[in-house]
């Protein structure tokens, strides 16, 4: 009889081992891996982000991000090594924008496909390009004018610099004339 005791004591306490275990290594998650943007301005800011994936490019906007706040827009591991943004301070007018050129619209949107952007009733909007080394996640820094890093030209033959570019950096913010979207059109 006291042999039959040892027996289930030893199987509740291997029970509750393995239920503790299990317990543990369900709570464990691998790094989270994002691509990230931060607002490190006073004013309120719209992005928009262009990327290639297995299916081709994709642009997809807008997230607006209040000051000096950080948002997550594309969760998980990233698909691919350049990201490219366009973004526009909503308060003071100006834009981050680059020689990429991608289809936006004023409306939320998600857009396959970068060619004929005003043919198909889009925008055809210039982003700057963000290489992210291949990292599995990445953050992207928007500062004030004076803070903004040069953009750099994309290489020849780039199937996104097709029209000669306009501009780079981010634009000063006083320069009129800049186009907009809507204010609260992306809430992601």
């Amino acid at each position: 009889m006291r042999q039959g005791i040892v027996t289930r004591a030893a199987v509740s306490a291997l029970l509750l081992c393995a239920v503790t275990l299990f317990g543990l290594t369900a709570s464990v998650r691998p790094a989270e891996a994002n691509f990230r943007l931060c607002n490190n301005t006073s004013s309120r800011v719209g992005v928009a982000i262009g990327y290639k994936d297995a299916q081709g490019w994709t642009t997809e906007g807008w997230w607006n991000l209040p000051a000096r706040t950080c948002e997550t827009v594309l969760k998980g591991n990233l698909v691919a090594r350049y990201y490219y943004v366009y973004a526009v301070d909503y308060d003071r007018g100006g834009e981050w924008m680059g020689q990429a050129f991608m289809c936006t619209r004023d409306k939320e949107f998600t857009i396959r496909g970068i060619n004929n952007c005003l043919a198909r009733g889009f925008d055809r909007t210039g982003f700057f390009e963000v290489d992210t080394g291949e990292q599995s996640t990445w953050t992207v820094q928007l500062t004030e004018t004076s803070e903004q890093p040069a953009s750099k030209p994309l290489p020849a033959g780039n199937p996104l610099s097709a029209i000669p570019p306009s501009g780079g950096g981010m634009t000063d913010p006083a320069t009129p004339g800049q186009r907009s979207p809507a204010p609260g059109s992306k809430g992601r």
